[in-house]
């Protein structure tokens, strides 16, 4: 699903992290740890297309990391659903109108499979709200919710989470993250970044931490 070989990722001249070796296969729960700073996302960047790598090799959802450029980037981001802390949703939108723009802009016409689809999804993250309403009239986590369900619309064979719990209470943040468990057990493969341990320790999965300019696979024992 994701392949990084001999990687090095620089921003602004600044090496961020270097000889980067990672692997994420199908079907995983990886976890992306590290401090504010240690690049965990510039690496996540690296993987939907926001940031292009200096050295080495890589494959993410059968696109070459090597070959990326403006005119087929939006190709492999329609086969990854991305999360992000603070939600990206439009906040001048409803719920409906944030799924509808995301699926006309990715080549879907037919008004009937549109509405099926975002039934679909919203039904999978567990959203009762109206679908009339903005955002802004949403708690923290049913917008994750929204979030999740928009990065779902199009299938995706892997969904990258950065930070996505970052803005909730722990009741939340468990919840949001239960949620993506139960995606990953319905075969969608999920890289999280995180720096909340408690998550990790609920919920076990494989960890790659970013530190010092590095990327190493940190091996956990559990009883």
């Amino acid at each position: 699903m994701v392949y990084l070989d001999s990687v090095t990722i620089s921003q602004r001249s600044k090496i961020i992290l270097s000889d980067i070796r990672f692997e994420v296969n199908p079907g995983e729960f990886v976890f992306l740890i590290g401090k504010t700073g240690s690049g965990k996302s510039s690496l996540i960047k690296v993987l939907y297309g926001e940031i292009f790598v200096d050295q080495g090799k890589g494959n993410v959802v059968g696109f070459d990391i090597n070959n990326l450029n403006k005119n087929n980037i939006h190709l492999l981001r329609r086969k990854i659903g991305i999360v992000f802390q603070d939600f990206k949703l439009l906040q001048d939108m409803t719920i409906f109108e944030n799924m509808n723009f995301v699926l006309k802009a990715t080549g879907w016409r037919d008004k009937n499979k549109i509405n099926e689809r975002i039934n679909k999804v919203l039904t999978l993250v567990s959203i009762e709200a109206p679908l009339e309403k903005y955002p802004f009239e949403l708690s923290g986590g049913e917008q994750q919710r929204v979030a999740i369900a928009r990065a779902l619309l199009n299938n995706p064979k892997l969904i990258i989470a950065d930070e996505p719990t970052g803005n909730l209470d722990p009741e939340t943040s468990e919840s949001i993250m239960g949620l993506l468990k139960n995606l990953n057990e319905k075969g969608i493969t999920i890289l999280m970044a995180t720096h909340d341990y408690n998550m990790i320790v609920k919920f076990p999965g494989k960890i790659f931490k970013c530190e010092k300019g590095e990327v190493f696979e940190v091996i956990t024992k559990r009883n």
